[in-house]
């Protein structure tokens, strides 16, 4: 078992003059903390090694330590009122879609429930079947079906209890309702029963009771999997033609208004924690760790796929055991950031008996600060789609690798452990359903300087960023840095004053906002050195009332971990299509004259020729000192070569501008190397490596308007070739020379007639 040293920021980026709390978790009695800044994540020795720089701050000092408690698993939660405590009759009643009935576990449906006092809980029972349970502090009793749900169907189920008469029916029928259908049940029972809601527990719904232990990983008992749709209440037993008619969608005109206590409507603010009750009593409800919404409903007719344009089709909660939106630790200390403090990327580092974390954060510039040339863009949304991977997506990969090729950090171990941690945009839910949120508001295990990830077997995401602060500072540049959540809430207001923006080795993760906000400020004259591989690629949303999540639907088709579900393609966050921005008319190649052709892990990364274009007249900045037949990057930290993990290639057309000068190419990609499967209508020889020629990085240039400018290099492993050679190569001659040009001359060399 791995000591735990654990922690989180409640932001990922500030400004001098904000504070910033952290949360921390250990098995220690005590701890340090430090202030550092980061400049150099990869500590194996091939490269310059870890690096970072202590600064004087409040945050330094020993800490008492104690152990935090992340909670996971979605439901919703109802507060206790007098027309629910006061329930003698009843009928509950929801169409469910339950993804793991057989788990062996009683998962709650809509309960009003306290294992000491009773109360009244409609759930699945451990055998799968619809189950019963009422009771008061001296009784409780049972009632199941006795015939298991099958997975991923719809179903109605109810159940009518009338304590004057002694009767209780439990309905559990499937929506395709065909004759004989083993799954099909109805309980009719004569019983003397007696039960109590009157203990102020909440009503829940996809749980049975909160949990209240502390040393629990999970936010309530009896958590259910799956969709539930459209769950109602009555203040009394309903007949059995009045539960028909419900099934039928068709509410009984002979209950009285007063019978009906809820009536929950999940298809109203999608986008929210909220739940609202259309009944007669506003019995509205909290959503707790995020379950997944806009998605369909029991009446989809899959005639409409957007939720917006049919909101009564779309009236499911998809719930997960594992679903974690906030972990919800008390914060250790804070920190003001003190006016003055250079921007940059920092961290928190804790020491305690032999055990260390990095808790990164960034320090952007004020708004109404001092502008250098340069804005170093990192991509931290990227980083939440990968923050505690789990590597789901690519096993299939792994089994085809030797078994000493697969290194796992520590961190991955620890990660093992956790699982109450959530996961990331790339992992599947215990129940198999795509995770589509991820949240900054709990430990992000990976997203560590430190960290070696498995394809890379080094620094990938924020450690390989780093190989590009550390080249920063070696060339002595002045820079910014941001996050590019930064730019998705500030727009043009943060780029404003900077001459070239700079991104990360792998912005893949952009919103419509970030990608407006730097198409303008290229027009208005600014430039972009897009440093990485595979960005731009993913619609990504911002979850208005809660900035902390982000929001991906894989869609249908793309180079993905997971697909969305029929009729799940919008956004629930921002009600936009997601998927790729290819489908959504804007591929990357309009921004950056590249897009995402190919990734691999496993053969050495090759270098760069050059092409044509390097040697027009336009160019000539960007080569100077390099040689006509030089090789650029046949070297690098990561798998041996500028160009390799994620390649990006022109199209002209997907967008590419016309007037790209195509500056150099890789070739020679091994066999792991595979093309991107959006490439390809069809299967056939063109999809394997060694027969596609879109296996490969293309470095270009273009010009905008207004004397702005765009470099790209195509490649998430170019930043991993800086540092060879003590700094003195072609890859570091190349960037400096285009940063150069971009961040201190208004004027560019000729432009494209």
């Amino acid at each position: 078992m791995t000591v735990e040293l654990i922690g989180y920021t409640d932001k990922l980026s500030v400004s001098p003059g904000d504070s910033i709390q952290f949360m921390v978790s250990t098995d220690l009695p005590s701890y340090d903390s430090n202030l550092v800044r980061l400049i150099h994540g990869d500590d194996r020795p091939v490269g310059p090694g870890f690096k970072e720089e202590t600064v004087e701050s409040v945050v330094d000092g020993r800490r008492a330590g104690r152990r935090q408690y992340a909670r996971a698993g979605s439901f919703v939660t109802v507060a206790d009122r007098s027309v629910l405590s006061q329930l003698t009759s009843f009928t509950l009643q929801a169409w469910i879609w339950p993804t793991t009935p057989l788990k062996g576990e009683t998962q709650g449906l809509l309960s009003k429930w306290s294992e000491e006092k009773g109360g009244v809980c409609l759930a699945i029972g451990k055998q799968g079947d619809l189950e019963l349970r009422v009771g008061d502090s001296s009784a409780r009793q049972a009632f199941n079906t006795g015939f298991p749900m099958r997975a991923r169907e719809w179903y109605f189920v109810a159940a009518a209890f009338d304590r004057l008469e002694g009767r209780l029916s439990l309905y559990q029928n499937p929506s395709a309702n065909w004759p004989s259908d083993p799954s099909s049940a109805t309980l009719e029972s004569a019983v003397q029963a007696h039960f109590s809601c009157s203990d102020g527990a909440p009503l829940l719904m996809a749980a049975t009771t909160v949990e209240t232990a502390p040393t629990e990983t999970r936010a309530a008992r009896g958590q259910f999997d799956g969709k539930i749709d459209g769950p109602r209440i009555y203040g009394r037993a309903l007949e059995e033609g009045e539960i028909e008619l419900l099934r039928q969608d068709s509410p009984p005109s002979s209950v009285a208004s007063d019978d009906l206590i809820a009536a929950w409507d999940f298809s109203q603010d999608p986008s929210s924690s909220r739940v609202t009750d259309a009944g007669p009593h506003g019995l509205h409800g909290t959503t707790i760790n995020m379950p997944t919404r806009a998605v369909t409903g029991h009446n989809w007719t899959s005639t409409e796929v957007d939720h917006k344009h049919a909101p009564e089709q779309y009236g499911a909660i998809h719930f997960h055991q594992d679903d974690l939106e906030d972990a919800g630790w008390e914060a250790d200390f804070e920190l003001t950031v003190p006016q003055g403090l250079r921007s940059g990327i920092y961290a928190a580092r804790l020491n305690g008996d032999g055990s260390e974390d990095h808790i990164p954060f960034i320090v952007r510039p004020s708004l109404d600060a001092p502008r250098g040339p340069i804005l170093f863009l990192v991509p931290t949304y990227t980083y939440l789609a990968y923050t505690n991977d789990r590597m789901e997506a690519t096993k299939s990969f792994f089994a085809t690798m030797p078994e000493e090729e697969l290194i796992l950090d520590p961190l991955d171990f620890y990660l093992e452990e956790r699982p109450e941690f959530a996961m990331s945009l790339y992992d599947n839910h215990s129940d198999g359903s795509g995770c589509c949120y991820s949240s900054s508001r709990r430990p992000l295990v990976n997203m560590r300087p430190k960290y070696r990830h498995v394809l890379s077997k080094g620094g990938r995401n924020l450690g390989a960023d780093l190989y590009l602060i550390d080249w920063l500072e070696q060339m002595g540049y002045h820079y910014d840095v941001a996050a590019d959540g930064d730019l998705h809430e500030d727009g043009l207001d943060l780029l404003a004053g900077y001459r070239v923006i700079v991104t990360g080795t792998h912005p893949e993760y952009w919103t419509e906002q970030m990608i407006g906000s730097v198409e303008t400020y290229l027009a208005q004259g600014g430039r972009l050195a897009y440093l990485g591989g595979n960005g731009f690629y993913w619609v990504t949303s911002v979850d208005p009332e809660r900035p902390h999540i982000i929001e991906v639907r894989r869609g249908l088709a793309g180079t993905r971990a997971w697909d969305s579900a029929p009729g799940e393609c919008y956004h629930s966050t921002t009600g936009e299509l997601g998927g790729l921005w290819r489908y959504r008319g804007r591929p990357p190649n309009q921004l950056t004259g590249i897009g995402f052709t190919a990734q691999g892990w496993t053969d050495p990364a090759p270098g760069y020729a050059r092409q044509p274009g390097s040697f027009d007249e336009r160019a000539s900045f960007i080569f100077e000192g390099i040689a006509a037949d030089e090789t650029i990057g046949d070297f690098g930290l990561i798998f041996g070569g500028a160009a390799g993990d994620e390649l990006d290639r022109i199209d002209f057309n997907l967008g590419t501008p016309h007037h790209t000068l195509v500056l150099a190419s890789s070739s020679g990609h091994g066999p792991s190397v595979n093309p991107v499967i959006e490439d390809h209508l069809q299967v056939g020889r063109s999809m394997r490596p060694e027969h596609s020629p879109n296996v490969r990085a293309d470095m270009v240039y273009f010009e905008t308007r207004n004397n702005g400018a765009v470099f790209s290099v195509g490649s998430i492993c170019w930043c991993a070739s800086l540092s060879h050679g003590g700094y003195d190569n072609n890859v570091s001659r190349i960037t400096k020379n285009v940063l150069d040009a971009f961040s201190a001359s208004d004027e560019l060399p000729p432009k494209a007639g």
